[in-house]
């Protein structure tokens, strides 16, 4: 795995939003100097972002760290959806493999960057660490969430005391139900996130964000009251 990226220190977060689907929306979060906009591309998603956007209109958005989210997607219908949406980042979600990562690797070329998502269910530390060594070293970043056949968004969190009992080498996303009732929990993680990944707790309905509680979100981890 890739460790060219450091950590950042301590509640210097960088921060996703993810299953976006409204332009006026992703607007107002490039505004907002948000670091990571997600676009999910799995059609079984509340959130597939092609029942509203154009992969041309996510194109012309200007934005330079715009992440792709499939799951099990074929390898060519990946690269599609790269090229024509300029996309700078995938991330994957779904059970792709070394062997798959590899050959996706080989057809997007070095440039965009690779999340590979480590689903946190009832797996024992072990377990775990294992599926943490065995990733490829052309992935850029890891992106644990909580485990659910939905493949994510369902806003649960997983238990995050997990993260000090296993050795992560690369940085990592945080994800699965963070909020702004849950944001003070962060500091009780020794290996800190590189990123939070936020998504369905900022939500009037799926794919329709909750601007104010976005703002609220970023002064709160912004500051050292919302850490303690």
């Amino acid at each position: 795995m890739s460790t060219t990226n450091r950590q950042p220190t301590t509640k210097n977060y960088q921060l996703k939003v993810c299953g976006l689907t409204k332009l006026n929306q992703i607007k107002e979060l490039v505004d907002l100097k948000i670091d990571f906009l997600g676009f999910i591309f799995y059609d079984k998603s509340p959130r597939y972002v092609l029942n509203h956007l154009s992969l041309k209109q996510i194109a012309e958005i200007p934005h330079f760290k715009k992440v792709g989210v499939f799951v099990n997607e074929s390898i060519k219908g990946i690269a599609k959806i790269v090229s024509e949406a300029h996309l700078d980042i995938i991330q994957l979600h779904g059970n792709e493999d070394e062997k798959y990562i590899k050959l996706l690797r080989q057809m997007i070329g070095e440039s965009i960057k690779i999340i590979k998502v480590i689903r946190i269910g009832n797996q024992t530390i072990e377990e775990l660490q294992k599926t943490i060594n065995q990733q490829p070293t052309t992935i850029n970043y890891l992106l644990f969430d909580t485990d659910s056949q939905a493949f994510g968004g369902t806003g649960k969190t997983f238990d995050w005391n997990i993260l000090n009992d296993i050795k992560i080498p690369i940085p990592y996303f945080l994800s699965g139900g963070i909020s702004l009732e849950n944001s003070h929990q962060l500091s009780t993680i020794s290996h800190q996130p590189f990123a939070l990944d936020i998504n369905s707790k900022f939500e009037i309905e799926p794919g329709n964000k909750d601007l104010e509680k976005v703002k609220k979100f970023i002064k709160k981890i912004e500051s050292s009251e919302g850490m303690t």
